[in-house]
């Protein structure tokens, strides 16, 4: 054990130059092009049935505020007076006859109060697509990321069954040799078994990872992934305080912009509602009795007795109100998601970083030396099966670092997307 010790203490001291020369693992599949983050991200958006939803909930805004914007219609007017009564009434030589139309004119601006309320739903609409759209892109790098890094565990785990074979060999060579006993070469095999079998799980997961990324942009995936996206960290510079938050321009603090405009908009609307609309219109009114024509001008005047519009008003107030509170209350709960996911995603990067970095070759080259001193008789065979576990967990763990802080990075991308410039006007 104290020879292991002092070939971890060699490896930690060699393990900048070893690091420098080992590069990332080797990805599954060599050949053919590079399937993109940035493809699947379109292929996904252009599949995803909630876009679809996105889409027509804006067709849908869009003929809203066309409606908002239309004038009530004429309404046909018909009255026959003086008919079957007594007297000069009996039958229909009496008879009156108003054939006309009415035109409703509305007052207190409900038409411009009712664009303003379509205006700020169709707004709505457009930010909830954009944060769909952010959503997705989510979605489908956490997708690409675990694919990429379950490939590369199946490159690692196709390496750690090719040392666990070659340890097999060399303890074959050892026994065969009368310097080892045959326990030895039975513990060697059984790390081969056990690496063999990991790679088919692995293999499995891999697979798995792959077929749900192509089911979710909804077409198969062509070529290889971008197995350098693991490896993109931050830089030095990025070391330090993260930046200030800022919530302002973000899709979920613009959203609950867009449900106080909305409220607010309802607020005018209801304002709009309690001033009385009339309706005005002419009339041609024939007489039975004389065979004569006249003019009727008609006006009719509502009576806000039962429903003077306070009720609606006061309803409209309330959730102007709630919509306002909702809104402080979101830009604090988006601060803090935005801090916490800043500082997830700094604290993943430091892990990243080290365990890709001087960890991972300090293992490798306590592995490196635990072979060597093996074959050569100066390390037992468990100090080697115990440099191979620790390597083998410190490159999976590694793996593990780099894929978190690649979703932590998207998730701190998801939460700063800034909203759509509006445009529908």
């Amino acid at each position: 054990m104290q020879k292991l010790c002092a070939a971890l203490l060699a490896a930690a001291s060699c393990a900048s130059v070893a690091h420098a020369q080992a590069g990332p693992p080797v990805p599954i599949e060599q050949a053919g092009p590079i399937y993109s983050l940035d493809q699947a991200v379109v292929a996904a958006g252009g599949s995803a049935p909630s876009t679809s939803a996105a889409t027509a909930a804006i067709e849908a805004a869009r003929a809203g505020r066309t409606v908002a914007g239309l004038r009530p219609n004429p309404v046909f007017q018909g009255q026959i007076e003086n008919i079957t009564g007594s007297g000069p009434y009996r039958g229909v030589r009496a008879a009156e006859t108003t054939v006309g139309f009415a035109i409703p004119i509305e007052l207190g601006g409900k038409r411009s109060a009712r664009v303003g309320v379509a205006n700020a739903q169709l707004s709505r609409a457009e930010i909830q697509a954009a944060i769909i759209a952010a959503d997705v892109r989510l979605q489908v790098t956490q997708l690409y990321v675990e694919a990429v890094a379950a490939e590369r565990r199946v490159t690692t785990a196709r390496d750690q069954a090719r040392i666990a074979g070659d340890a097999l060999r060399a303890a074959s060579v050892r026994v065969q040799a009368g310097r080892a006993s045959p326990l030895e070469q039975q513990r060697a095999d059984v790390a081969r078994i056990n690496a063999e079998a990991n790679v088919e799980r692995q293999l499995r997961l891999s697979e798995a990872a792959r077929a749900n990324l192509a089911r979710r942009i909804g077409r198969p995936i062509d070529g290889r992934l971008d197995d350098a996206l693991l490896d993109r960290l931050p830089g030095a510079a990025a070391y330090g305080p993260a930046a200030p938050v800022r919530t302002v321009g973000t899709l979920a603090l613009a959203a609950a912009d867009a449900d106080f405009s909305i409220a607010d908009a309802g607020v005018r609307l209801a304002r709009a509602n309690r001033v009385p609309d009339i309706n005005v219109g002419p009339a041609l009114r024939r007489l039975e009795a004389t065979n004569d024509t006249a003019a009727v001008f008609t006006v009719s005047i509502p009576i806000p007795v039962f429903n003077n519009g306070r009720a609606a008003i006061a309803q409209a107030t309330a959730q102007r109100t709630q919509a306002d509170a909702l809104r402080r209350v979101t830009a604090l709960d988006i601060e803090q998601a935005i801090t916490d996911a800043q500082a997830q995603a700094a604290n993943a990067a430091t892990t990243a970083r080290a365990a890709s970095g001087p960890a991972l070759a300090a293992a490798q080259e306590a592995a490196r030396i635990a072979r060597i001193g093996y074959r050569e008789g100066k390390f037992g065979q468990l100090e080697l099966l115990d440099a191979e576990r620790t390597l083998a967990e410190t490159r999976v763990a590694a793996i593990d670092a780099l894929a978190n802080y690649q979703n932590a990075r998207a998730q701190v991308e998801r939460l700063t997307a800034p909203a759509p410039v509006g445009g529908n006007q």
